[in-house]
């Protein structure tokens, strides 16, 4: 079938009316996402900062529960009866003698640790019944008693497990807390370069529909002037070629962009069979950035220098737990109180027996073939290693706000210098497109311009999104917000911190 030119333009006409119409119905089925929008969603639905929300918690209830142990704690031990029948060799008479006991009895007990010395203060009563008949003797007793005393327990000449104990959990949560807020920081930063990474295949993708545009313009400008006789046919041919190229690159451009939104999706924790659409204006204002406030405050707050920190602190602690190995140690226990015994429940007090008791006990090590001496060298190496780890960091963090200070300045320049080559190359083109319409450039000229043209338009996008990824890098190595001009503290360091 043959159609006529006139015929070629409606049938033009109709498929691009579909295509809008097509595109108009894609595009309202999509769901725009802000930045902020998609921060919200990666912060409730990445799986790390699930984990390590839950680490999180879980180390505040282990805190919890050290400051519960603190406490008074009441028990009771009940033995509701106890049976037992036992034969024993009498030695003098050379017979055996049989014994059968019942027993019942409840211990209720109150203790107390005392955290400033590491002792224990106990409050104990002991009650029960018991029926014993002794072939022996042959005699037989049942009757009451009870046992009330109060003791205390304190170690000598060692370190303090108690104190040392609930300073280890706090530095556990803290360690947590600060481990959950630096994920947040990375994922903020892995949501900002996945979002603007997407910004820029869209950027793409719109200035390859540009292209593509133009080049239908093109091919019909060379077409007519073909059919008319007024130039060549190989002019037609590179047109063509030309419009191929095109369509080629729109059509990677728009893979490029859907391999992207997957990849995004899966970073938000979302379906992945939600049409998603990042929605942002990325306007250029220049951040003025204060160098020396930069380090200082990254050096202050920088959460990986309070992580350092912990870590050297818990050194300590191993060493100090360490020097406990083999060493001279003590122990005194004090105790007073009163036993009773009756017939009569009544009665049990009748003639009570006064039972003060004192016990104190010395460990000393005589020789461990050098043990304790090598545990506590590992020990301290280990303190100068994590004093090492420390001060690293501290230069790392100096070196990388310098960094970013730098590219920022470059990119700056860079961002001006993108903007006056995408005017130039517009009107490069402009005046190029007058000039192939009237027949004094080829078609391989105007493909160059054009190339030229969307390659300053994505320089320009790139530009921009650089500098924006910069300044969030400065935020986050410097936990300092220039663009708002406060700081930037996780909250969540904050409200985490706070124990139950």
């Amino acid at each position: 079938m043959i159609t006529t030119r006139p015929q070629q333009k409606l049938l033009r006409i109709l498929i691009c009316a579909g295509a809008i119409l097509f595109s108009s119905l894609y595009t309202q089925a999509q769901k725009d996402i802000t930045l902020n929008e998609a921060l919200l969603i990666a912060f409730e639905n990445s799986p790390d900062i699930k984990k390590s929300r839950i680490n999180m918690q879980q180390n505040k209830e282990q805190l919890n529960a050290q400051l519960a142990s603190l406490r008074s704690r009441f028990s009771f031990d009940v033995t509701p009866i106890s049976y037992d029948k036992t034969e024993s060799y009498n030695d003098y008479f050379s017979t055996w003698n049989t014994s059968e006991n019942k027993k019942a009895s409840g211990t209720f007990t109150v203790s107390q640790p005392i955290k400033f010395s590491d002792g224990r203060l106990s409050l104990q009563n002991e009650f029960g019944y018991q029926d014993n008949y002794s072939e022996a003797s042959n005699s037989n007793y049942a009757g009451y008693n009870n046992s009330l005393y109060l003791q205390y327990d304190q170690p000598l000449f060692t370190f303090n497990k108690t104190k040392m104990d609930l300073s280890r959990n706090e530095l556990n949560l803290e360690n947590a807390t600060l481990a959950y807020s630096i994920q947040m920081l990375n994922i903020e930063r892995q949501v900002n370069q996945a979002f603007y990474s997407i910004y820029q295949k869209q950027m793409a993708l719109k200035i390859s529909e540009e292209e593509f545009a133009n080049q239908i313009v093109s091919k019909d400008i060379i077409a007519s002037k073909v059919e008319g006789g007024l130039s060549a046919r190989e002019e037609l041919y590179q047109a063509e070629l030309n419009y191929a190229t095109s369509k080629s690159n729109l059509d990677n451009n728009r893979v490029n962009l859907e391999n992207a939104k997957d990849e995004f999706k899966l970073l938000l924790g979302i379906s992945l069979y939600d049409d998603i659409a990042v929605n942002t204006d990325i306007k250029y204002v220049p951040v003025v950035v204060n160098l020396e406030k930069a380090i200082e405050n990254g050096l202050s707050q920088r959460l990986e220098l309070s992580q350092r920190e912990i870590d050297l602190n818990n050194a300590k602690f191993d060493l100090i737990q360490t020097s406990s190995v083999n060493e001279f140690r003590g122990n005194v226990s004090l105790s007073i109180g009163i036993m009773g015994n009756n017939e009569n429940l009544a009665d049990v007090y009748d003639k009570p027996t006064k039972s003060p008791r004192v016990g104190v006990t010395f460990s000393i090590p005589i020789f461990d073939w050098g043990e304790r001496r090598a545990r506590i060298r590992a020990a301290e190496l280990e303190i100068e290693s994590r004093e090492i780890d420390k001060n690293s960091l501290r230069n790392d963090i100096t070196i990388n706000i310098r960094k970013i200070f730098r590219n920022l300045q470059n990119l700056i320049q860079q961002i001006d210098i993108a903007k006056q080559n995408e005017k130039n190359a517009k009107l490069t083109y402009d005046i190029n497109l007058e000039r192939y319409k009237n027949g004094d450039l080829t078609s391989i000229d105007l493909e160059r311009f054009q190339n030229q043209l969307s390659e300053k338009k994505m320089n320009m996008a790139n530009s921009l999104i650089n500098y924006k990824l910069e300044l969030l890098n400065l935020k986050i190595q410097s936990l300092w917000d220039f663009e708002n001009d406060r700081s930037f503290v996780p909250q969540e360091l904050q409200e985490n911190l706070i124990i139950e």
